[in-house]
């Protein structure tokens, strides 16, 4: 059996490998697993994938299956007990920048139809495929996540800056490096 390319970082640990090979990549189209990535990218940022990757069940549990309509209707109580939950980021502005990103999430949708319709958007609707010579030389963003980030930060939304944006592209399989 032939052996499978796996990018630099996902090597040495079990989760990740399998994150790797199964998931990342792919493209998504369904509204719940895009915004569960928002989330997530979100969660990392200044962490390790790692990190989330472990505590990415202990999401699924308090943000209740990534149900955007009922994140977005979390009040004080709803994050005094996230920022209490230890199956997930304790972040107090990562807590509420998630209920701030399911309210302009909403909005999204109800513009677009769908929040899939609107991301897509930054790659044509179709994946970008990029022919890197070296894992090096892949970016930490690109001119798309730059307009990503712009146009969500400009409809509401928290911790989506390019580098986030560009990661959430990578792992939704808008961009194949």
């Amino acid at each position: 059996m032939a052996q499978k390319h796996r990018c630099h970082w996902a090597t040495g640990n079990d989760l990740l490998i399998d994150y790797h090979d199964r998931e990342w990549g792919v493209p998504v189209h369904d509204d719940t697993r895009l915004f569960e990535f928002l989330i997530l990218e979100g969660a990392q940022a200044g962490l390790s994938w790692t990190t989330i990757l472990n505590k990415r069940n202990g999401y699924r549990l308090a943000y209740r299956g990534f149900n955007v309509e009922l994140v977005a209707n979390y009040d004080k109580k709803n994050i005094e007990k996230l920022i209490n939950n230890p199956d997930i980021v304790r972040n107090r502005l990562k807590i509420t920048a998630s209920i701030k990103n399911a309210k302009a999430f909403l909005r999204i949708c109800e513009e677009f139809g769908a929040f899939d319709t609107y991301i897509w958007q930054f790659v044509s609707q179709r994946p970008k495929i990029n022919r890197w010579r070296q894992e090096t030389d892949i970016p930490a963003y690109t001119p798309e996540s730059e307009a990503m980030s712009r146009d969500l930060k400009k409809r509401g939304f928290s911790f989506v800056g390019p580098t986030i944006c560009y990661a959430f592209m990578q792992a939704v399989g808008m961009v194949n490096d």
